[in-house]
């Protein structure tokens, strides 16, 4: 099974793993704001010399809308603004290169969650981008991935691992993930120059979500408890 196969069965099986959770009486649903850094990297094959301990850094930030309508198990949509890019290290004929491009990303994901006030937390969905930014420019170099055009769409998946407490002003919350694009940043068919060109960043970011209450919330809550 093909990797562009073997992934998108994953994020199936958790979506349909999250459907089948005992419903909550009262749906949760938060909206907030997130920010964080990212590092990113390229993975290209041809390979182009580069170094996770090197990495191209950027920011990143969006906004947040989740709806936990199971026990244990929601969903979660956001819009976020990606630097993105790669760099390559300084070899003895040229000092290092970098390139940075800039995605607005829609990631759809399963929430799972564990806990109550405080809670640990998986996501893990796919995401669709569009680049809006790209620094390429004419520097002292013939190679390809400094010349050529980024294409346009991208499209992946993405998992994160992160924690939250929840209070009377609000929701905070920390969080590592995780991107792969399983779309190429370049053209890939056979008479290109790269077979795989994926994007792939580490990011952390911290978020405060607002918990939106229904109107017949405490009703409903109270009447839970009566039965």
């Amino acid at each position: 099974m093909t990797k562009r196969l073997y992934i998108p069965l994953l994020l199936l099986l958790a979506f349909t793993g999250a459907a089948a959770q005992p419903r909550l009486k009262v749906p949760e649903i938060y909206i907030g704001g997130q920010a964080g850094v990212l590092a990113s990297m390229v993975h290209f094959s041809p390979s182009v010399k580069q170094s996770a301990l090197q990495p191209h850094w950027g920011a990143n930030a969006g906004f947040v809308f989740r709806y936990n309508g199971h026990k244990f198990c929601g969903l979660q949509a956001e819009l976020n603004y990606m630097q993105r890019g790669w760099r390559e290290p300084a070899t003895a004929q040229r000092a290092a290169l970098s390139r940075r491009a800039d995605y607005l990303e829609i990631p759809f994901m399963a929430h799972i969650y564990f806990g109550k006030r405080y809670r640990g937390y998986i996501n893990l969905g796919p995401q669709i981008g569009v680049l809006i930014y790209d620094t390429k420019t004419t520097v002292a170099t013939d190679a390809y991935q400094h010349q050529a055009d980024l294409q346009r769409f991208d499209y992946g998946a993405t998992a994160g691992l992160g924690f939250y407490a929840r209070s009377v002003a609000g929701t905070w919350q920390l969080e590592a993930r995780f991107n792969y694009s399983l779309s190429t940043i370049f053209p890939s068919s056979p008479t290109d120059y790269f077979a795989n060109s994926n994007n792939m960043n580490l990011s952390v970011n911290f978020a405060y979500l607002w918990e939106l209450k229904p109107k017949n919330a405490g009703k409903t809550a109270n009447n839970a408890k009566k039965r």
